[in-house]
């Protein structure tokens, strides 16, 4: 695994209820990724707890009601089956990342996604994107909506993490806020279908974005991803180990909270 020399900042988007896994977020960060880090930014609603994690770790907690003029309250994502105004938001505020971030590039990540080996994202002049192999069918037609063509990448860009650079993110912005007449955030929200569970990802939208417009700045690289059922703390070192000889980073996302629990008299 190569050494880049180029600087770049780290953006997490978080809530209280990551604090679980996100202090093994920081360290794999600080030991694998393979750049000078400049900052990592913790952008969460206002918490003390989370701030006083930031200031033990050397992060910088960033109140995420200064980064867009909208909160989740705004967002309203949800049916009686499911609240997704949350993780909505935390996709809006990745992109929003060039207001928050000073280096040039700057690596998003989930809030729930260990790194477990070496990482580097840029290898001689191009962006290395990680990606897996399936996806889901909603991404691709609102990348349709939002930008009027159909995804060309053969695989999918969601991989937990990702680099953006700010000059293409800020041409994808631009390019859907020509489009639609209004606010980038705005046009997401409104061509959202909020009817399914998964309407819209940041990721897939952007990676197809560079993949049609730069084809030649990029390198693909599978991500081997594994999801856990188990907690990071129950994860032992012998485990991790051989976890790492096959994949390169671990979620531990609580996917059942999406969810809304039946009422007791629900029928």
């Amino acid at each position: 695994m190569s050494i880049s020399q180029e600087k770049i900042d780290v953006l997490i988007p978080a809530i209280e209820k990551d604090l679980v896994v996100l202090p093994y977020v920081i360290k794999g960060i600080r030991k694998n990724v393979r750049h000078p880090i400049g900052s990592i930014y913790i952008v969460s609603p206002e918490s003390a707890k989370i701030r006083e994690l930031c200031e033990k770790k050397d992060c910088q907690f960033v109140d995420e009601q200064t980064v867009l003029p909208l909160t989740k309250k705004d967002i309203r994502y949800s049916s009686p089956r499911f609240e997704r105004s949350g993780w909505m938001l935390q996709q809006l505020l990745k992109y929003a990342g060039d207001q928050v971030c000073k280096e040039n590039a700057f690596l998003t990540m989930d809030a729930g996604t260990v790194l477990i080996r070496p990482h580097v994202f840029k290898d001689d002049g191009k962006t290395v994107y990680y990606y897996r192999e399936w996806s889901q069918p909603e991404y691709f037609r609102m990348h349709r909506r939002l930008l009027g063509r159909k995804k060309h990448a053969p695989v999918s860009f969601v991989a937990h993490y990702m680099l953006f650079e700010k000059d293409k993110l800020a041409r994808l912005k631009k390019k859907i806020e020509a489009r639609h007449g209004a606010p980038w955030y705005q046009a997401i929200l409104r061509n959202t279908d909020k009817t399914k569970l998964y309407g819209f990802s940041e990721f897939e939208t952007y990676g197809n974005f560079v993949y049609s417009k730069y084809p030649e700045t990029l390198v693909l690289v599978p991500t081997r991803n594994r999801h856990l059922k188990t907690s990071i703390q129950s994860l032992s070192a012998a485990r991790k180990k051989r976890l790492a000889a096959r994949y390169r980073s671990l979620s531990f996302h609580a996917r059942k909270s999406y969810f809304r629990k039946k009422r007791p008299d629900a029928q």
